[in-house]
């Protein structure tokens, strides 16, 4: 009796733990960011035609489901080299909460009814788009980050596509605003990404991944790419202002270069003195740009009284 009632109070505490293991596998955090930078290109798509709401929301939840897909088989292929580090180890996967079986359905699961969800309810462009971004970045990207430093640039295209999801399931035209936001979107990763790589380059060394901080211990690259990516961002988030009219556009502008400027000014900290403080430090920054970027940009429209088409 003791036996039984212990095996199903192990059943009853086990069943939360699984949904989380399998909410781990979508990797919450970037999600949000996903989902942040869609909802925000289908509000932009609203400056140059009418939106439905709906639209946009069936752009959240189908490229949630394909996201969520991504990062559960991505975790599937890189187990191992998750087993070997320990910032991932402890991950669903490699601490065996779930089986690779479980992992790979789920993902299977997640990218079919993506798919379809997005076909289904709005067209074959955004679910064109849903699965060219999963296929960048759990077949393309994912194992280039074992091969070659070069990974980083189809994983910041990968990780740009999403606002396109956003905006053409509008069926807004191709226009400045998308093209500025995919720029931002693609420049932003690089300098956060090289901040990440080198506060953890041993482990991903160890974890047999050739990030630029492991192919270049110095880190003198991974400085010089962080710089001359946030310098690359400073027109970017200027195009805007060029679409705004009144005041506001020049209030948005000095918003835009003050938070530029001070992630250009921690890339280029990082450059000169390549530690783990700096790259803290940047790796801060990062975190505060695009957010605070994108809400400057939304901020900026409602308070534009007429804007080009």
């Amino acid at each position: 009796m003791t036996s039984e009632t212990m095996t199903v109070e192990d059943v009853r505490t086990s069943e939360p733990s699984r949904v989380r293991d399998y909410v781990a596998l979508t990797k919450p955090r970037i999600s949000v960011m996903v989902l942040a930078t869609v909802a925000a290109a289908g509000y932009l798509a609203a400056m140059v035609g009418p939106v439905s709401p709906w639209d946009v929301l069936h752009a959240c939840l189908g490229t949630l489901l394909i996201a969520a897909s991504g990062s559960a088989l991505n975790q599937a292929i890189e187990r191992w080299l998750d087993a070997r580090m320990s910032r991932t180890s402890n991950r669903p996967l490699p601490s065996n909460r779930l089986s690779l079986n479980e992992v790979v359905t789920f993902g299977t699961i997640c990218f079919c009814v993506g798919t379809v969800y997005l076909w289904t309810t709005l067209g074959t462009l955004s679910a064109a788009l849903g699965v060219g971004t999963w296929v960048l970045y759990v077949w393309i990207y994912t194992p280039m980050k074992t091969r070659t430093w070069t990974n980083t640039i189809v994983g910041a295209v990968a990780g740009a596509m999403p606002v396109l999801i956003g905006w053409y399931a509008t069926g807004a035209p191709t226009h400045a605003w998308i093209v500025s936001v995919f720029l931002l979107l693609f420049l932003w990763q690089f300098p956060h990404f090289m901040a990440i790589a080198w506060l953890y380059r041993k482990e991903y060394a160890e974890g047999g991944m050739k990030m630029l901080p492991v192919v270049d211990p110095s880190g003198y690259w991974s400085g010089i790419e962080a710089v001359v990516t946030a310098v690359a961002l400073v027109p970017v988030v200027a195009i805007p202002a060029w679409l705004l009219d009144g005041p506001v556009r020049w209030v948005y502008l000095v918003i835009a270069l003050v938070l530029t400027g001070l992630y250009l000014s921690a890339s280029w900290r990082f450059l000169l003195e390549r530690s783990e403080t700096t790259a803290r430090r940047l790796l801060r920054v990062s975190l505060l740009h695009l957010p605070f970027t994108l809400l400057a940009m939304i901020l900026a429209t409602l308070f534009s009284y007429s804007l080009p088409s």
